[in-house]
């Protein structure tokens, strides 16, 4: 799509009202998002070129413990081989026990219109813990994916995250991420940033992310993996 036509249908989404969103036939509860980031970061690595994206999902809790979505954003690798759109395909079952929460489960990520030599499409599973202390709540999860990639290579990633409520509107949050990609140097990557609610409009984060890459991170002149500030707006409804 032309970027008017995309900021068109963003400025669209974030005009509708929740309740519309609550009138779905289905069981349980589906929830929408849109959002416009000035990067779209991706485990240290910009999927833009140092560029704005926009993205947008749909989720749905059944109810029963089992949950399925789709989520799309714009992007660009630069390398030719036509990829403008990653659209993601998850399902899994989770749940909590008092403050303790967990969940299983896959993602697809496939990237339409992408050269087929260019092997894009992968899938991976995930498993991840959570505890709300109150004053702070802490996650990990890890994600696995097999020889289903480009590189035809098993990988790993490592996620570890600490969110602390400051007042009712205001949070600061912090992620580490530790890759492992067989036969390849390993890589660490974080963020640490705060997330501003205004009212029940929008969410704007701002962040700072950075990872430690040293080699295969530029395409052409333009690095990817370098530290930098990242600004979202976004809406859930």
């Amino acid at each position: 799509m032309k970027t008017s036509t995309k900021l068109g249908l963003l400025a669209a989404a974030f005009s509708i009202s929740a309740p519309a969103m609550a009138e779905s036939p289905l069981p349980g509860t589906l929830t929408g998002n849109v959002a416009i980031v000035s990067d779209y970061m991706y485990r240290g690595l910009s999927q833009t070129t140092n560029n704005a994206a926009v993205q947008g999902g749909l989720d749905w809790d059944t109810g029963t413990g089992f949950t399925f979505g789709t989520w799309v954003s714009s992007l660009n690798f630069a390398d030719g081989n036509n990829a403008t759109t990653e659209l993601d395909l998850y399902g899994g079952y989770g749940g909590k026990i008092d403050n303790f929460s967990y969940g299983v489960g896959g993602i697809f990520y496939w990237y339409p219109g992408s050269t087929k030599a260019a092997q894009y499409n992968f899938w991976e599973v995930y498993g991840k813990v959570g505890y709300d202390f109150g004053v702070a709540a802490v996650s990990a999860a890890v994600n696995y994916t097999p020889s289903n990639t480009i590189t035809n290579l098993d990988s790993t990633y490592f996620a570890v995250g600490v969110s602390v409520p400051l007042v009712d509107m205001l949070s600061v949050s912090a992620n580490f991420g530790y890759s492992s990609l067989q036969g390849l140097k390993d890589y660490t990557d974080y963020n640490i940033g705060a997330t501003l609610k205004v009212y029940d409009w929008f969410d704007i984060d701002a962040r700072f992310y950075d990872s430690n890459i040293t080699t295969g991170c530029p395409v052409g002149t333009t690095k990817i993996c370098d530290e930098r500030f990242v600004v979202k707006v976004s809406r859930t409804f």
